[in-house]
């Protein structure tokens, strides 16, 4: 992001997110992905934002920016993910550009939590040209009087070929350590686990919460079934989820989580809470569901998985007709029309003409 104060410095942070414009094709329009969060921080919305501008730049300008303000770079087109957090720069670029269009993404804690008390995030949403929603339950979420804006787009991850599971019955826990993504669940199940049945528990993720992050530092050393491997690059937690007989994905919020996807396209199964961020992705009538933080039932899903065989290849089958709505290809097509669909004419990339007039003519009627 560049400062509005002639010869000031831009802060460390900033510099780091806008690295690397995508050059897209000359005379391309300019996008601008705003994400709260640069790449150090590794989490999701992160990783949203990088996928979205490699998916953009064969056919637009892209920049990926912490923040936008008044002064700053204007593109055609401003993505900004997270309602709240991205709250004054979607109001300073409504305020400059009231023409141009703007799309916010709705997080998890945007939809499940913000939008009931926060005045920000439900402006974000008075502002945005359009809204999108990463699961395909996210929009009932949305109050009525925006919910013609909203489009849902799933995340993807490419398709992985099956690799060998190791004897012991291994579990995958991914997401960082914070109450949002429960991992004291994760603690409660061990607890209570049949002594007699062999499990490993494997955790990726950070330590955003210190408490939280030295009750997992204390189980690791007390209980060798569980191995917290703080924080780790994408690449490494993918292997760790195929790897793994199950995803555990105990989450009290959810968007649209990315484990999941990644954990269905490795043809690792999934067992989850009950929550519309779960189920907006594999479906109500999914069998690997336990209700939200219910440890217990948790316990007993994963044993029933560990001791039956046939449930756990009737959990994998299913996510396996799943794993077409997650393809890269599919979620690129639907990111071009949403963007598409926002510009005029004479601006936008051209996908088939087909794709893009009914999305612009409810984008010029938002």
């Amino acid at each position: 992001m560049s400062s509005s104060r002639p010869g000031a410095k831009r802060p460390e942070r900033q510099r780091v997110a806008a690295r690397r414009p995508g050059a897209g094709r000359r005379g391309a329009p300019q996008v601008t992905i705003v994400t709260p969060y640069a790449a150090a921080a590794n989490n999701g919305n992160w990783h949203t934002a990088a996928r979205w501008a490699r998916q953009l730049r064969p056919d637009y300008r892209v920049r990926i920016a912490t923040a936008w303000q008044a002064g700053d770079p204007a593109p055609q087109v401003l993505i900004a993910l997270h309602a709240r957090r991205s709250a004054p720069s979607i109001a300073a670029f409504a305020a400059e550009h009231p023409r141009r269009p703007l799309i916010v993404a709705l997080t998890g804690t945007d939809l499940y939590r913000d939008l009931a008390h926060d005045a920000q995030a439900r402006r974000s949403l008075r502002l945005a040209t359009r809204l999108v929603v990463l699961n395909e339950l996210g929009a009932r979420r949305v109050p009525a009087r925006w919910r013609a804006k909203v489009e849902v787009l799933l995340q993807s991850a490419p398709l992985r070929a099956p690799v060998a599971k190791p004897r012991r019955f291994t579990v995958a826990v991914v997401g960082h350590l914070r109450d949002e993504k429960n991992p004291q669940l994760v603690w409660r199940l061990l607890d209570a686990w049949p002594p007699q049945l062999p499990l490993r528990v494997v955790h990726a993720g950070g330590a955003l919460d210190a408490a939280l992050g030295r009750q997992a530092a204390r189980r690791a050393r007390d209980d060798r079934r569980y191995v917290w491997l703080g924080n780790q690059p994408r690449a490494r937690v993918r292997r760790l989820v195929a790897r793994a007989h199950l995803l555990l994905q105990p989450s009290a919020i959810e968007g649209g989580a990315l484990a999941v996807i990644e954990a269905v396209t490795a043809g690792t199964p999934v067992a989850g809470s009950r929550i519309d961020g779960n189920l907006g992705l594999l479906g109500a009538d999914y069998p690997g569901w336990f209700a939200p933080d219910d440890a217990r039932a948790a316990r007993d899903l994963l044993a029933r998985a560990a001791r039956e065989p046939a449930f756990l290849a009737r959990l994998a089958r299913h996510c396996a007709r799943r794993a077409s709505a997650f393809a890269p290809e599919r979620e690129r097509r639907r990111l071009m029309r949403i963007v598409a669909g926002c510009l005029p004419s004479g601006d936008r990339a051209r996908p088939p003409r087909s794709l893009i007039d009914p999305l612009r003519r409810r984008c010029a009627s938002a």
